[in-house]
């Protein structure tokens, strides 16, 4: 494929009004009970949880309060990605007294900010001396760089332009200091170059997408440039844990960004980067920075990802590790990250809409992601393992950081906002529209309002295989409506049906990467139906990956499931799924999980004798075996968990 154009514009996010069974009631949870309950957490208002200070660091960098500075020294970012959260929740359920109190901190956030539009309280309150010495570690360019993205969502939501004068100010200082023939720096932190790339959508200001391309395309000329930087400064931030400047792997400072064929070093840094990669390959129709993009997303997925969309497999830097090297128990797989690759999923999209980039999205959204938040909204995943066992997990060496149960909140607190935002701001990710095409990444019921047409989806996505489009043009003119249909769904199953107006469309012919075309003159009130069967169906990994040899995972539609010892008993690894596997699903009717769709099946145990080691060969005896959706796992009290399970020999 040759980049001519941007096969497709992003939409805003108040174009899309999200109403189905399953998204609805996680969106309203995120803005009726997260968001107030975040925005207590970073004023210091609940107790019991870690201390935040964020904004509160804010207040005495302005002047408004005295005291000092408190928390990671990246912060501000939670109150930036709060903000960002809060804006595209507005667009979703307008609230003025919100808004209100989002505009009180926008004015704090204003006069914090320092007459040459430096902003970043942990350096105007503890070490204004230091600023800008230690982009390693320090994540000023990072904290800039979520402050532009809430900028500009804030501003597209409310056409409120306070916020984002500051970050164009901030922008404004951050290109006098760094460039060509300036400091050649770069972010330790990547982030700063998708915030310029939204402030450039917002303000069409070519500068800052050139201070983007900028900062991609320095990084790695000079793999030396962060132990360079420490030994002129002479002083670390982290001390005896600090960042080793030597390792320019970790943030993908090895090479430049188009020799670069694996996804190394910390995850979250490194998607962010690709994102933005992505995002300016699209605008500047980059052929050679698309092509790089897409050798690192294959990479990804198709060596590095775990089965529910997980990525960065090592605790060591949370980083990616090797190929195939993707252990369960000792998982990192930070939600951050399946964040970011929703991000660079849906950059990929407006350049291609191919459906290897949209399956990927939707499974980050049901799995990855959401098991990142309990289902109450008040606490969190940070790491999301795809096994624990209680009385190794979250206790002995190797395995604290795959926590049994969610913590209420983090010292390190980027998780929880990032959920925020993403969730609240859903819709944009379900469509992209060019001049010629309304294109539909995702099966979620909503209503939305496109340039060439409104459509309303009503959908049963993803407990049933019911999606139906309502179109309503805007005009007579022809164009083409692009349906995203999952990898998973079998077009030549008698059960796949697909009809405008009940009329069968040949899906043969309709199909193409993943999409489905129907290219006609559209009417008021012509519907598309889409039918499709949703087995439990089996998923064997690669045998290069270790952990799970002889194993299966469970997935219907796009849900992995998982088995906890609640349903199963606490011996989990002695169970078997059989060869030939029946499984039923059924709606959980009572409880936490009240609404799920779950799956129950006849299976085995295996029972030995109480010795460590026997000669006797364990007897296989039926049991019937329960799997619940794997982002509804730990709602239940502390008890063993596995995704992979082996199967019947």
């Amino acid at each position: 494929m040759i980049i001519k154009m941007k096969a497709a514009e992003e939409i805003k996010v108040n174009q899309v009004q999200i109403k189905d069974n399953f998204w609805s009631v996680i969106q309203e949870r995120i803005i009726n009970i997260v968001i107030p309950f975040q925005e207590k957490v970073l004023n210091d208002e609940i107790p019991g949880v870690a201390k935040s200070h964020a904004i509160e660091n804010f207040r005495i960098a302005a002047g408004l309060s005295e005291g000092e500075f408190y928390g990671m020294v990246f912060q501000d970012s939670d109150v930036a990605k709060w903000l960002e959260g809060v804006a595209y929740s507005l667009a979703v359920k307008p609230d003025e007294d919100l808004e209100k109190r989002a505009d009180g901190i926008i004015d704090i956030i204003e006069k914090a900010q320092q007459p040459d539009g430096y902003l970043d309280t942990y350096f105007i309150i503890k070490e204004p001396e230091k600023r800008w010495q230690n982009l390693q570690e320090c994540h000023e360019l990072y904290c800039a760089g979520h402050m532009m993205e809430a900028a500009a969502a804030y501003y597209q939501v409310t056409g409120k332009d306070k916020l984002l004068h500051v970050a164009e100010r901030m922008a404004d200082h951050i290109i006098g200091r760094f460039g060509e023939d300036k400091e050649r720096g770069i972010p330790g932190h990547q982030e700063v170059e998708i915030g310029l790339m939204k402030l450039y959508h917002a303000t069409g200001k070519k500068k800052y997408k050139d201070m983007a391309r900028f900062f991609l395309e320095e990084r790695g000329k000079n793999p030396n440039y962060f132990y360079e930087e420490k030994i002129k400064r002479g002083w670390q931030h982290w001390g005896q844990y600090s960042l080793k400047p030597l390792d320019s792997t970790y943030n993908q400072a090895h090479t430049t960004i188009y020799e670069q064929k694996e996804a190394v070093g910390h995850a979250v840094r490194a998607v962010y980067m690709y994102t933005a990669m992505a995002d300016l390959a699209g605008e500047d129709k980059d052929q050679r920075l698309f092509d790089a993009c897409l050798t690192l997303w294959n990479n990804i997925v198709q060596q590095r990802m775990y089965v529910t969309g997980g990525i960065g497999s090592t605790m060591e830097g949370e980083a990616f590790s090797a190929d195939y090297d993707l252990p369960n128990d000792m998982a990192y797989a930070e939600t951050c990250a399946s964040i970011a690759m929703v991000f660079f999923a849906k950059r990929m999209l407006e350049i291609k809409p191919d459906g290897k980039f949209a399956d990927i999205m939707e499974r980050e959204l049901y799995n990855g992601i959401i098991s990142g938040i309990q289902l109450d909204g008040k606490k969190y995943f940070y790491v999301n393992p795809l096994e624990v066992n209680p009385g190794v997990s979250g206790k002995i060496y190797g395995y604290k950081h795959t926590l049994p149960e969610r913590p209420g909140w983090y010292e390190c607190a980027c998780c929880p906002t990032n959920l925020v935002r993403l969730i609240a701001s859903l819709g944009a990710y379900a469509w992209s529209e060019s001049d010629t095409t309304i294109y539909s990444h995702l099966f979620i019921g909503q209503k939305a309002q496109m340039h060439k047409a409104n459509v309303e989806v009503e959908s049963s996505y993803p407990w049933e295989g019911k999606v139906a489009y309502h179109v309503k043009p805007k005009s007579d003119s022809e164009f083409t409506l692009a349906i995203h249909i999952p990898e998973f769904v079998n077009a030549e199953d008698e059960n796949t049906i697909i009809a405008v107006n009940a009329r069968s469309v040949e899906i043969r012919k309709a199909l193409k990467s993943g999409y489905l075309y129907i290219t006609r003159t559209w009417k008021d009130g012509d519907i598309v139906d889409i039918q499709f069967a949703m087995p439990g169906r089996k998923i064997f990994a690669n045998q290069r990956v270790r952990d799970n040899a002889g194993c299966v995972a469970l997935m219907r539609g796009p849900i992995v499931y998982c088995f906890e010892g609640v349903d199963n008993g606490e011996n989990i690894q002695a169970l078997r799924i059989p060869k030939e596997m029946k499984a039923e699903p059924f709606l959980w009717k009572e409880g936490v999980l009240k609404g799920n769709v779950c799956l129950r099946m006849e299976g085995y145990c295996m029972e030995g004798n109480n010795e460590l080691y026997s000669e006797e060969r364990p007897a296989k005896k039926h049991a019937e075996l329960t799997a619940i959706p794997y982002y509804a796992w730990a709602n239940r009290g502390e008890n063993q968990m596995r995704v992979w399970m082996l199967e019947e020999q």
